[in-house]
């Protein structure tokens, strides 16, 4: 019997709802877990004893019971908040219910015996831009020169040792985590990558409050966004200089710049991969510059990142087919 496959995520994505018809097409019936719908429409069993542990799932709306331990691939896609059937719960109750809905839950998917498309340790492990740019330069990327630090005067230092410009650049999120805000409690949208002026570095005292990343500008010729998918590589051109939106900061999708299909010289092609896999991931989306001098400059790696909108923009990096090929491939192995 074939294995069955997992997607974890939550109920508004569309890279699952897109990937789902794919994988019916190839003889599967995936399970779907939509985290902001747990555990308020589910029922999760973890019976362990000497002989064993079993572990099913059961959706609410159907009846059925689903065997996990019949799961051979997993696709973590997306967390998402817990679900709960009160509404009312008081903030112990919730921050409690939440620890115990993790405990639950990956207590569980730990202990399947499959293949992951992120194993969430690694999904964990892979998503600090700090040690992600030692890593790169271990493996033969070049990086931008970059400092992350709470200290005004290192930042006058760096600026001063840097021969050309300098960017502000989130760790985290360029949302600054407005979308974990309710709407009255928003101060700003979010914040791209920006160019430090003289405004900026006349402020620099506001960068004892926490540590923030600094970089040297690199000049761009195009970006491209790299998305690996186990051994294969998607690699999209972006020519993000055609615009003066997105000199700077590429991810401002109201600027219609061109996305295409571009084969990477096989050395950085299979440095992506490899940076990819040193991570135990089997899944990566890389950003990198290309510079008018045709070096390849390495700025993050995105564990879990989007890619559908790549596909749409260019039709011809078939990810999520490849993507789809892969579970089953694996799915099929461990049956």
């Amino acid at each position: 019997m074939m294995k069955r496959i997992l997607i974890v995520t939550h109920s508004r994505d569309l890279h699952a709802d897109s990937i789902v018809p794919l994988l019916e097409q190839r003889g599967q019936a995936p399970i779907r877990l939509d985290l902001d719908a747990f555990p308020r429409d589910y029922v999760l069993c973890q019976s362990v004893d000497g002989d064993g542990c079993r572990n099913r799932l059961r959706l609410l709306s159907s009846g059925d019971w689903i065997d996990l331990d019949q799961v051979g691939a997993v696709w973590v896609r997306k967390p998402a908040d817990y679900a709960y059937r009160s509404d009312d719960l008081g903030a112990q109750e919730r921050a409690y219910a939440r620890h115990e809905t993790e405990q639950a839950l990956f207590g569980v998917m730990y202990s399947l015996d499959c293949f992951w498309m992120s194993h969430p340790r690694a999904l964990r492990g892979a998503v600090w831009k700090g040690e992600q740019l030692k890593r790169a330069v271990r493996m033969g990327f070049r990086v931008p020169l970059s400092i992350v630090t709470n200290c005004p005067e290192e930042v006058r230092q760096f600026r001063d040792r840097v021969p050309g410009p300098i960017i502000f650049k989130s760790l985290s999120t360029p949302r600054l985590a407005s979308d974990e805000m309710e709407a009255h409690e928003r101060i700003v949208g979010g914040l791209g990558t920006t160019l430090v002026d003289d405004d900026m570095l006349d402020d620099l005292d506001a960068v004892a409050e926490l540590p923030c990343h600094f970089q040297e500008y690199i000049a761009k010729d195009y970006e491209l966004r790299v998305t690996v998918v186990g051994e294969r590589v998607f690699a999209a051109r972006i020519a993000s200089q055609d615009d003066p939106r997105t000199m700077i900061d590429s991810r401002d999708m109201s600027a219609p710049i061109g996305y295409t299909a571009c084969a990477l010289p096989p050395d950085v092609a299979r440095r992506c991969i490899d940076f990819v896999r040193s991570y135990e991931l089997s899944y990566g989306a890389i950003d990198l510059i290309v510079t008018p001098g045709g070096d390849h400059v390495f700025l993050e790696n995105n564990p879990a990142g989007q890619f559908l909108y790549v596909q749409q923009l260019v039709p011809t990096l078939a990810i999520l087919e490849a993507i789809a090929d892969l579970l089953c491939e694996q799915a099929t192995c461990r049956s």
